[in-house]
C-alpha cells in the first residue's frame, strides 16, 4: 500500500519538510476533506483566528486523483472557516490537483505567513517559494498566465488579497469557492501555487481496476442524470424543476417560485447561450457550459449562480448572469455568498434599514459594486463581510439567509425540509453538499418524497451526509452520486405508481436506517455498483479491503471529526439553526406546513448520529469510530 506524500511548508521561515502520514491515519481518514479535517484538528490550536499567521491551510487530494477513475480530478482545501469560525473545506476540479500529484505530493500543509506576497512552485518533487509581489492586484486570469498553460495553478484574485471573507481560490476556470478559501491564502501572503510533474498515480490492482472503470463509465453515460440531463443542460437544468417544486429562491428567499424562471432555465441556456459543453479531467459527464462573454468563450454559470444572481435578486437576464459569474471568478469571490449577501442588502434597503447601494430588480450597477467589494472600497467593505456580519451591524437576523454564518445554496428549504435539516447540521454552514443534498430526493429529482414531512428526513440526511463525505474524500466528484436513484424511475416519471412506491419506501426505510450506523461493516459487507461504485474502485486503487459499509463508516468518521472541531471552536447545537423566515414563516400562506420543522427533526437527527441531546458525539460513538 502506497502512503500519501505530504509536505509541511513554514511560510514564515521558508522551510519545507516532509510530513509523514501513517498507515493508520490513511486507512482511517482516507484523504481529501476527511484527512484534512483530522490534520487540522491535530495541528491547529483551539481558538486560532482563521486569518492569523498561526492558522493552518491544508491543500490535498484523494486517492482517486490522477488514476483515471471517472470524475476524479478533484482536490480539497481544509482550513478554519472565515465566515463561521468552524471547520471549512472547499473542493475544486480542474488541473491543479492532478498536477500536484504528478509533481509528487498528495498534500501540502501551509503554516505561518510569507514576509512578502509570494508564489509556491511544486515541480517534480521539489518545492520552492518565490517573490510574487509583481502580481499584486492581478485578477485570477492574469495571475495564472504567469505560468505556462499546462501547469496546474491555484491562485487568488484581488478579493483574496483584500481578505474578503468569502474570497475563493481559482484553478483554471474552477474555484475552491466556499468559506473564505481565497482569504486564508491572502492572509498568508500566497498569491499563487503552481505545480508540474511527470509522475503517474499508483493503482494497486490495475488489472482489475481498468475494466471496472470502463464498466463504471459506461454506467454513468447510460444514466439519465449523468448521461443525459447534466450533459444537455448542465446544473442549470435544475431551474425548472426547482421552480415547479417551490424551491427556487426568489427575492432573498421570500418565495420559492419566480415568474420569469423560463428565461434562466437550463433549456434556455442550452438554446440561446451555449457554445459547447466541456468538463473536468477524466470526467465522462461533461456538464460544463461554455458561453461567450464580451467576445470571449468562458465557463458559464452553474445552477447556484443562476438561482442566486437570477431569481433571488429578481433578475432574469441570463447573459448578464454569465457575465457577472465570469467577473466574480476574475476577482476571486464565491458567487453563492456574494449573491446571498447582495440579496440580503437589497432587502435591508427595501425595509429602510440600510442603504448599501443595491436594490431588487436593479442589476445595472452590480458589476461595479462587486469590483468595490473585492477591493473593500467605502461602504462596500461591509458587504465584503457576509450576511451574518451585516445582520449584526444593521439588523434583519430573521431574514439573513445563512447557517452558522455561511450563506445558503440555491434551494429554498421550506418546500424541501430535509434540505433545511441538512443546511442546519452541515459542519461548514449553509451547504447543500455537506448537508446531504436531500433536495435531490425531495424536490428537484424524479422521486417525490413528501417535501414537508419530517418523517425519515433525519435518517436519510445522515445517510447522504456520510456518503458524500466519503465520496469527496476519496477524490470523486459528488455528481457521481446522482446515479443512486435508479435509471428506470426516470423513464417511468415522478407520477408513476412505482416511483411513488419507491418514494414511500425511502421514508419507511427510517426504521432500518436508525440502527445502521452501529453495525455498518457487518450489514453492508459488499460493493454495490448501482449505489456506491466508489467503494470498490477505492479498494482496487489502494489495495485496502473495502466494502460499502466500511466506505460509509469512513464518511461517518469524517463527519464526526468535523463536528468535534466545531464543538472545540465554540459552535454548539444552538448553531444548528436557520433564520426564522425559514422555520416560522410559511412560504405559502395557505400551506402552513411549508416551513422547516427543525425543532421536530433535530432530536431524531442527533439520536441517529449517536450524539447526545446537545449535539455532542457520545463517547461510545467516538470509540466505535476510533475518533480521538
Amino acid at each position: 500500500m502506497r502512503l500519501p506524500n505530504y509536505a509541511y511548508i513554514d511560510l514564515s521561515t521558508g522551510t519545507v519538510k516532509d510530513y509523514p502520514i501513517s498507515k493508520e491515519l490513511f486507512t482511517q481518514y482516507m484523504g481529501g476533506k476527511i484527512l484534512g479535517a483530522k490534520l487540522l484538528y491535530d495541528l491547529l490550536p483551539a481558538g486560532t483566528d482563521p486569518l492569523a499567521p498561526e492558522s493552518i491551510v491544508i491543500i490535498n487530494t484523494g486517492p482517486a486523483n490522477g488514476t483515471g477513475a471517472p470524475s476524479s480530478s478533484r482536490f480539497n482545501m481544509s482550513f478554519k472557516n472565515v465566515l463561521t469560525g468552524g471547520i471549512a473545506s472547499a473542493n475544486c476540479g480542474g488541473r491543479f490537483g492532478v498536477m500536484m500529484k504528478k509533481a509528487g505530493y498528495d498534500g501540502i500543509i501551509l503554516a505561518g505567513k510569507a514576509p512578502i506576497l509570494s508564489a509556491i512552485e511544486i515541480v517534480d518533487g521539489a518545492i520552492s517559494i518565490r517573490d510574487a509581489s509583481a502580481y499584486a492586484g492581478m485578477d485570477s486570469e492574469e495571475t495564472q498566465e504567469q505560468w505556462v498553460r499546462h501547469w496546474g495553478k491555484l491562485v487568488i484574485g484581488p478579493a483574496g488579497e483584500n481578505l474578503v471573507r468569502y474570497a475563493c481560490a481559482v484553478s483554471g476556470e474552477r474555484v475552491a469557492g466556499r468559506c473564505g478559501a481565497g482569504a486564508v491564502l491572502g492572509a498568508k501572503n500566497i498569491k499563487a501555487i503552481a505545480a508540474y510533474g511527470t509522475q503517474k498515480a499508483e493503482v494497486q490492482n490495475r488489472e482489475k481496476f481498468d475494466p471496472y472503470v470502463k464498466k463504471w463509465v459506461k454506467f454513468l453515460k447510460s444514466h439519465p442524470m449523468t448521461g443525459k440531463s447534466l450533459p444537455l443542460y448542465g446544473t442549470a437544468g435544475l431551474v425548472s424543476s426547482a421552480n415547479a417544486s417551490g424551491v427556487l429562491p426568489t427575492r432573498n428567499f421570500q418565495k420559492g417560485r419566480f415568474e420569469h424562471h423560463r428565461h434562466i432555465s437550463g433549456e434556455t441556456f442550452a438554446e440561446q447561450h451555449l457554445t459547447r459543453n466541456s468538463g473536468c479531467v477524466s470526467c465522462p459527464i461533461r456538464c460544463e457550459r461554455r458561453v461567450m462573454v464580451n467576445g470571449k468563450e468562458v465557463k458559464g454559470a452553474e445552477f447556484e449562480t443562476v438561482g442566486l444572481f437570477g431569481s433571488n435578486i429578481e433578475n432574469h437576464d441570463l447573459a448578464w448572469i454569465n457575465e457577472i459569474n465570469y467577473h466574480a471568478d476574475l476577482l476571486g469571490m464565491d458567487t453563492i455568498s456574494l449573491a446571498g449577501t447582495l440579496a440580503f442588502a437589497m432587502e435591508l434597503q427595501e425595509k429602510g434599514m440600510a442603504d448599501l447601494g443595491v436594490s431588487f430588480g436593479d442589476k445595472d450597477n452590480l458589476l461595479d459594486v462587486i469590483e468595490k467589494i473585492a477591493r473593500r472600497e467605502g461602504i462596500y467593505g461591509d458587504l465584503a463581510n457576509g450576511s451574518k456580519w451585516l445582520a449584526e451591524k444593521y439588523g434583519g437576523t430573521e431574514f439573513a439567509i445563512h447557517a452558522k454564518g455561511l450563506e445558503l445554496a440555491a434551494y429554498e428549504p421550506r418546500n424541501s425540509v430535509g434540505m433545511g435539516l441538512g443546511y442546519a447540521t452541515s459542519n461548514r454552514g449553509g451547504c447543500h453538499l455537506n448537508g446531504g443534498y436531500l433536495a435531490l430526493l425531495e424536490s428537484i429529482g424524479v422521486l417525490t418524497l413528501d417535501k414537508h414531512t419530517p418523517k425519515g428526513k433525519p435518517e436519510l440526511c445522515v445517510m447522504f451526509q456520510n456518503l458524500m463525505e466519503a465520496v469527496s474524500a476519496a477524490g470523486f466528484c459528488l455528481f457521481t452520486t446522482h446515479t443512486a436513484v435508479p435509471a428506470g424511475l426516470f423513464k417511468l416519471g415522478s407520477m408513476h405508481r412505482m416511483t411513488k412506491f419507491v418514494s414511500k419506501a425511502l421514508i419507511g426505510s427510517r426504521f432500518l436506517l436508525r440502527p445502521l450506523w452501529w453495525c455498518l461493516p457487518w450489514l453492508l459487507p459488499v460493493n454495490l455498483m448501482h449505489l456506491i461504485p466508489h467503494s470498490k474502485a477505492y479498494g482496487l486503487m489502494t489495495g485496502q479491503r473495502m466494502t460499502a459499509g466500511k466506505f460509509l463508516q469512513i464518511g461517518e468518521r469524517g463527519f464526526n471529526i468535523e463536528r468535534m472541531f466545531n464543538l472545540r471552536e465554540g459552535l454548539t447545537a444552538v448553531d444548528d439553526a436557520l433564520p426564522t423566515r425559514l422555520t416560522d414563516v410559511p412560504q405559502e400562506a395557505d400551506v402552513p406546513e411549508s416551513v422547516v420543522p427543525l425543532a421536530a427533526m433535530l432530536p431524531r437527527y442527533y439520536k441517529v448520529r449517536g450524539w447526545d441531546k446537545n449535539g455532542v458525539p457520545k463517547p461510545r460513538k467516538l470509540k466505535q469510530l476510533g475518533v480521538r
